[in-house]
């Protein structure tokens, strides 16, 4: 059975068995389920979502944003990958509404950060998101850690241990437990991954996912991730092995049920391939140049409106 069928057997699973409830912020209505899993043998083919057309430029552009420990959106938007932009809008459109600046547009805000690094660097930032607590986590003592970099030498120079988790979740920055004007924007839905060296030749990537939006966030996630896989398995010395998806609370928004219904009409198509530029085996001299998506040949896309989450 085509792999692709896990992910829209969850999405049957949700619309015919999910419980009703309501996001905390915009009071939309959501169907529900509870701790659902997904893999993926990356040898046999990237899980790019074939059943609608997925952003690959997008993920890809925001990858190597994580993995530049980055935190404001200047370059996404410097790159028209708009993914984050109403994250960091909605402080600026609070601080409107409070008479603390001008009143403008989401459009013009996004236009105002490309043109001015001055009022990037003070409105594009999101805090402290994932790519900042992967690559600068802050500990008490000043020192900023890099867990992506150390579970890199760990996977080289022990392959048979255990622990190389690398987390987004830091408590110290999420809803009431960070001070006041220290949260994230967002706390983080995929919250921590874990590789693991299959027979000292394979790669493996597991990642715990605690909040799914279904149908626009996890094809994103998945891809996202598999492509993870694919460049810390190059860059440590193995062969891409098995994405292991773990999702926690997995929900579709009713303004997406119809797009949902449409999609499970769709049958799946091959998986594409992602082409990685054998010469690069530092973690940090990636580019997007690097990196080619081949025979990739999905169904349309379909389109749904985000939902802007987050907040207590």
């Amino acid at each position: 059975m085509h792999p692709e069928y896990q992910y829209l057997n969850v999405l049957k699973d949700i619309l015919e068995t999910g419980v009703i409830k309501h996001e905390f912020n915009t009071g939309i209505e959501l169907k529900s389920v509870f701790g659902r899993i997904m893999r993926f043998d990356l040898s046999q083919g990237f899980p790019l979502l074939t059943t609608k057309k997925v952003f690959f430029r997008g993920i890809l552009h925001e990858l190597l944003w994580f993995l530049k420990g980055d935190s404001n959106i200047k370059y996404l938007v410097d790159n028209d990958v708009h993914i984050w932009d109403e994250w960091a809008y909605k402080p600026y459109k609070k601080a409107s509404e409070a008479e603390k600046v001008p009143p403008i547009t989401q459009e013009e805000f996004i236009t105002k950060i490309k043109a001015d690094s001055a009022f990037a660097k003070q409105w594009g930032e999101l805090g402290p998101v994932y790519g900042r607590q992967w690559r600068r986590w802050k500990a008490a003592d000043g020192r900023e850690i890099d867990q992506l970099a150390w579970a890199i030498q760990k996977l080289q120079s022990h392959p048979d241990r255990k622990h190389y988790i690398v987390s987004a979740w830091n408590p110290e920055y999420i809803y009431e437990m960070a001070l006041p004007g220290q949260s994230m924007a967002i706390a983080p839905c995929h919250t921590m991954f874990h590789f693991r060296v299959t027979n000292k030749e394979k790669l493996d990537l597991l990642l715990y996912q605690r909040s799914c939006d279904m149908f626009l966030g996890v094809p994103f996630n998945i891809a996202s991730y598999a492509l993870l896989n694919l460049i810390i398995a190059q860059v440590a010395g193995y062969k891409p092995g098995e994405f292991v998806h773990i999702l926690g609370d997995v929900h579709i928004y009713s303004n997406h049920y119809k797009q949902v219904q449409e999609q499970l009409k769709r049958e799946p198509r091959p998986f594409p391939t992602v082409k990685i530029s054998p010469n690069k085996k530092n973690i940090d001299d990636f580019v997007f140049d690097d990196f080619s998506l081949e025979n990739y040949n999905p169904h349309p896309p379909i389109k749904g409106e985000i939902t802007v989450v987050g907040g207590f």
